[in-house]
């Protein structure tokens, strides 16, 4: 008969010895030491929470954690908890890693980070052993992170192309623009809001914690999260056509609103009820065994001393002080109080208005928009200077982009470029924008110091480190951009390609000048 890890006491010789209270309460100690030290850490999680129902699900994690913690509650008269100093060096490997984020303001790795260092505390505190019949509830606690945003834009790509597949499977004629299409009855676009991003992070959650409350073998628990990651993907691209129906054969009255989104809430809890079910079938009654029975004869595991664990608390306390303290002091010597000004001089005469289009970025510290008459069309530029950058203020957000998402312009879709300007290879992101004044050809980088990229992750590298090396934060995005022919974006490449030749120069100059300011 093998132990009920919930309900089950440990064998007396075990139980006798072992008073775990000491570690649990310097184990205790130390998780708020580190909530204290990354207190803005943990309210940006928060925040992110409160701001998004796709994460409001964050409440529940930690909860969940003590909770399942609690089920096996007898491990820790089992295991005893035993100083695993070993685990210092992964705390200081996910401190480091907080820092170097924090440098470049990469808030989901600060979280993840942070989130990190929980787990691991308590790998430290209460051993490899007791740790290990633990590790799952310790590690739920990362499904708290905000995470999921950078699989949006796929996501909408896929929905938009399951339901304009299923349109035509059932003969409906369909006249697509990007994410835009439009049927006999009508037009309709997958936004954020359709994109099931919020469906399949509440799958995946629910997921893995009915996979581990269900099945014993690992087999069975990696099956059934594949099935909640796979089913919701597939159920939302069903839902948006769905949705799609009920609008045309109501003549547009249902399900164009709020409601279809209550529709997919109902659809979606019919799908993950219907899994679960399906799931049920095979499930595993047999508990998981706490550990084996002591053996007649054989000492029972001792308990570490108390003074142990108060060696070891304060050591982590230490280690994981040192790097909000290092972040504290990088601010102040990378902090410049000058602000910075922008003026980019070219030999060019200005062109008549052509576009109301602006990129929607966080207010920069320093900008630019100029609309100049090149070679062979009018040319937009706009550049966007950044300094002592925060959460709110940023060169490199998700809330940056060309387009927002309420305004009169979209971006219809978006590649990378290598061309050779000014004798040197220049990576540029290339997007057209479609806009109620004609479309555009939009080319795009960054400066981070002396360094452009079209890279986001790689001028996060940049600036972090810069900060490092104490050399400022200072950042600047660019764009160029000019008038869309249908079916000629050749020629456009061409206007912007002529352009750069010229007056790249000019354009690095302006940015040189701003960040010596």
């Amino acid at each position: 008969m093998q132990l009920n890890s919930a309900t089950a006491m440990p064998p007396a010789s075990v139980s006798a010895t072992n008073k775990p209270l000491p570690a649990l309460l310097f184990t205790a100690l130390v998780m708020a030491a580190l909530f204290a030290l990354y207190f803005n850490t943990a309210s940006s999680i928060v925040a992110l929470w409160n701001s998004s129902e796709t994460f409001a699900h964050g409440y529940v994690i930690l909860p969940i954690s003590l909770w399942l913690i609690w089920r096996r509650r007898a491990n820790f008269l089992v295991y005893p908890p035993r100083p695993f100093w070993p685990a210092l060096l992964a705390l200081a490997l996910a401190g480091a890693a907080w820092l170097v984020a924090r440098m470049g303001e990469v808030q989901v790795v600060m979280q993840y980070a942070f989130a990190t260092m929980l787990p691991l505390a308590a790998l430290a505190m209460f051993g490899l052993a007791l740790a290990r019949s633990l590790a799952f509830p310790l590690l739920f606690v990362l499904f708290a992170v905000p995470f999921g945003e950078v699989f949006i834009d796929p996501l909408i790509s896929f929905t938009a192309d399951f339901t304009v597949w299923c349109l035509h499977v059932i003969g409906m004629p369909v006249l697509r623009n990007g994410t835009h299409f439009e049927i006999p009855s009508g037009s309709w676009s997958v936004v954020e809001a359709c994109s099931g991003v919020r469906y399949l992070i509440s799958s995946i959650t629910l997921g893995c914690l009915y996979g581990y409350l269900t099945y014993r073998t690992w087999g069975r628990r990696l099956l059934f999260v594949g099935l909640s990651i796979v089913v919701p993907v597939i159920a939302n691209g069903l839902r948006a056509f769905m949705i799609v129906m009920i609008g045309h054969y109501s003549g547009m009255t249902l399900a164009v609103g709020v409601d279809h989104l209550i529709y997919g809430w109902l659809f979606f809890g019919l799908v993950m009820l219907l899994m679960f079910w399906i799931g049920g079938y095979w499930h595993q009654d047999q508990p998981d065994p706490v550990a084996a029975p002591a053996v007649a004869g054989q000492p029972a595991v001792q308990q570490a001393s108390a003074k142990s664990h108060a060696t070891l608390a304060g050591a982590v306390i230490a280690l994981a002080a040192l790097w909000p303290a290092w972040a504290a002091w990088s601010d102040g010597a990378n902090h410049n109080p000058h602000a910075p000004g922008l003026a980019l001089d070219l030999p060019l005469p200005p062109a008549a208005p052509f576009t109301r289009w602006e990129p929607r970025y966080t207010p920069p510290d320093a900008s630019l928009a100029r609309l100049l008459q090149a070679d062979g069309g009018p040319v937009a530029v706009h550049m966007l200077f950044y300094r002592n950058q925060r959460n709110d203020k940023a060169l490199i957000t998700s809330s940056n982009g060309l387009t927002g998402e309420k305004d009169p312009y979209h971006t219809v879709d978006a590649e990378r470029r290598n061309e050779q300007i000014a004798g040197r290879q220049f990576a540029v992101r290339e997007a057209h924008i479609s806009g109620p004044d004609g479309d555009l050809l939009v080319w795009h980088w960054l400066r981070v110091g002396s360094h452009a990229t079209a890279n986001n992750y790689e001028g996060k590298l940049w600036q972090a480190w810069r900060k490092l090396s104490v050399q400022g934060d200072d950042g600047a995005a660019i764009m160029v951009a000019t008038p869309l022919q249908p079916k000629n974006a050749e020629a456009a490449r061409t206007v912007l390609r002529n352009f750069l030749q010229g007056q790249l120069p000019a354009i690095d100059a302006a940015y040189d000048s701003a960040s010596r300011k």
